[in-house]
């Protein structure tokens, strides 16, 4: 299924113990390579968090998982608590979140549209939305089916009080700290006041002359990277290991998925659109907008173990080894929307 489709009724493989529990939460589950539009996803009650909801399962797997969570105006959240990793990214509103081990030490972290955070591991944590008249609306990718499919009891994960004061101890300024750069392109932090604005690095290697930053938060296993590329230009295709939920932050173009030796699928994009390459897929990303595309990818980082076994640098097409096709599709649609091509015709390897 395409473009978040709900699931539809019929004959299913034997459930896993993180699908029986997500078909107990009584949300919508959005399945397929990319939901369109984050903002105007339709949404359920959901009876944990106390506002509404909705999971996202893209790429066919259980590694790692999405959620929308939308808080109405002046409300708030049930108290949240749980045995894995959330990296949560604000779509819309302002709000605050507290979060604490010992009711006795809590912290407050105060959020707007596009804040990245996240809750250290196993803490317990509270929603709020500060805007009387707006609702605000939350993304999360956790690792819950990673750790629910291991455990295969989530009473376990939603109940365990065990505190892992070596990731969190609430320390003075564990959220107000700006950060640390603390390799090339890497930056550790424990709150992204608006990734939309935060400058980044070069990054020449994936071409497009764009720029790239990766955000260690939390101390978790799990990490996000930010990249943009000018307008009239687009990326160089690569693959890599399944879980990267790919977030349009600002821009208009569009995405290439394919295996090898198979038919292009392309995902047009736009601010709010989610996608996710599946395990091994080749993708692309061209920007065809008048103004810079910029995106978030939320992802595993060291879980994923099929990116460690191959090394740091993921399977790259250079451009002069891609399909002459590709540009030319490329320039067709940047004449559609009035953009000029900056990216030179590139120079094809021949046979």
């Amino acid at each position: 299924m395409e473009d978040g489709e709900r699931e539809e009724s019929g004959w299913r493989p034997r459930e896993t113990p993180y699908q029986a529990w997500q078909k107990g939460e009584g949300i919508p589950i959005y399945r397929g390579s990319y939901v369109a539009d984050l903002y105007g996803l339709e949404l359920a009650p959901w009876a944990r968090a106390g506002q509404q909801g909705a999971f996202i399962n893209l790429a066919e797997q259980e590694h790692d998982d999405s959620y929308v969570l939308e808080i109405a105006p002046g409300e708030q959240t049930h108290v949240l608590h749980h045995l894995f990793e959330a990296t949560i990214y604000v779509l819309s509103g302002r709000g605050a979140t507290t979060i604490w081990q010992d009711p006795a030490r809590k912290q407050t972290v105060e959020w707007q549209k596009g804040s990245v955070f996240s809750p250290p591991l196993n803490c317990y944590y509270q929603h709020f939305n500060v805007d009387g008249r707006d609702p605000a609306r939350l993304f999360a990718v956790t690792n819950a089916p990673m750790m629910i499919n291991m455990v295969r009891n989530s009473r376990f994960v939603f109940n365990d009080t065990y505190v892992f004061d070596d990731r969190y101890a609430a320390e003075d300024g564990y959220f107000t700290d700006p950060g640390v750069k603390v390799s090339r392109n890497t930056w550790k932090t424990n709150f992204i006041a608006d990734i939309r604005a935060f400058m980044l690095d070069a990054a020449p290697n994936r071409g497009a002359g764009g720029g790239l930053t990766q955000f260690s938060l939390s101390n978790n296993g799990m990490i996000a990277h930010c990249s943009q590329f000018p307008p009239g230009t687009y990326k160089k295709a690569h693959r890599h290991g399944v879980g990267a939920h790919v977030v349009i932050l600002d821009g208009h173009g569009y995405s290439l998925l394919w295996f090898k030796g198979e038919e292009r699928r392309r995902v047009d994009w736009k601010d709010g659109t989610v996608l996710s390459p599946k395990n091994e897929e080749f993708h692309q990303h061209f920007n065809t907008g008048p103004v810079p595309a910029r995106y978030a990818a939320f992802r595993l980082g060291a879980l994923d173990v099929d990116r460690v076994s191959r090394g740091a640098m993921p399977d790259q097409i250079e451009y002069e080894e891609e399909a002459p096709t590709i540009y030319e599709e490329y320039a067709r649609e940047c004449a559609k929307h009035g953009a000029e091509v900056v990216l030179p015709r590139p120079a094809y390897a021949t046979v």
